[in-house]
């Protein structure tokens, strides 16, 4: 079944990827974006001009959609941008939630972060309020909670792959370790896309194993 799709942080590192397999699929795709940006659109995705942190921007544009994607996040996280994390992060998902329950959208997909983790404290914070939020408008709603993506210009973490690859099969370390382990950014995408295709029937929460399991499973 073709989808109606709404997305924030469609230019971003996860979005620019996500919108062609979504338009190769035959969904109809519309994105926010900031005045400038329209360029960054593939064709065939309607450019929503508009400010996320304001939904009164972008609600009246929302419908017809029964998903709304809300891919944005301060990038490269910090314990130095707590105060960005709590003023981008948290106020622009209060304003895409706002929108998608005005409108009345089916399905809310909310890229979220692995929890608890012992660092990045507020960055972890902002996401589970995120959450909670969302919890509470009642939405049927997919979390998804990677920790660490790996692609282009996200490589360095190669270097320890080995020692979580052991760590992962001793009991000891073994949850942790799976919840706080790496992902592909071709998995994000492809777990996004699936739970764009199959919406929840409720909150449906992804974990760094089941992002990777949903990614094998996926049908090209």
């Amino acid at each position: 079944m073709n989808r109606q799709v709404f997305i924030t942080g469609g230019t971003g590192y996860m979005g620019s990827r996500l919108i062609p397999l979504l338009l190769k699929r035959g969904h109809v795709v519309k994105a926010l974006v900031r005045e400038g940006s329209k360029h960054k659109l593939p064709a065939g995705c309607t450019a929503v001009i508009g400010d996320a942190l304001d939904r009164s921007s972008f609600v009246h544009h929302v419908r017809p959609a029964d998903t709304f994607v809300h891919l944005i996040g301060v990038a490269h996280p910090s314990p130095a941008k707590a105060d960005q994390f709590r003023s981008i992060d948290l106020v622009s998902v209060r304003e895409s939630l706002s929108a998608a329950v005005e409108v009345g959208v089916n399905h809310f997909v909310y890229l979220s972060v692995a929890q608890p983790a012992p660092v990045l404290k507020a960055y972890v914070e902002v996401r589970a309020e995120g959450e909670a939020m969302i919890r509470a408008s009642g939405l049927n709603a997919t979390f998804l909670r990677p920790w660490y993506v790996l692609g282009p210009g996200h490589w360095w973490p190669y270097i320890v792959v080995p020692l979580f690859w052991v760590l992962e099969r001793l009991p000891a370390t073994k949850e942790r370790v799976q919840r706080l382990g790496f992902v592909t950014i071709d998995e994000m995408v492809n777990t996004l896309l699936d739970a764009i295709e199959n919406p929840s029937d409720g909150v449906r929460v992804l974990q760094v194993p089941d992002i990777r399991q949903k990614s094998k499973s996926r049908i090209p």
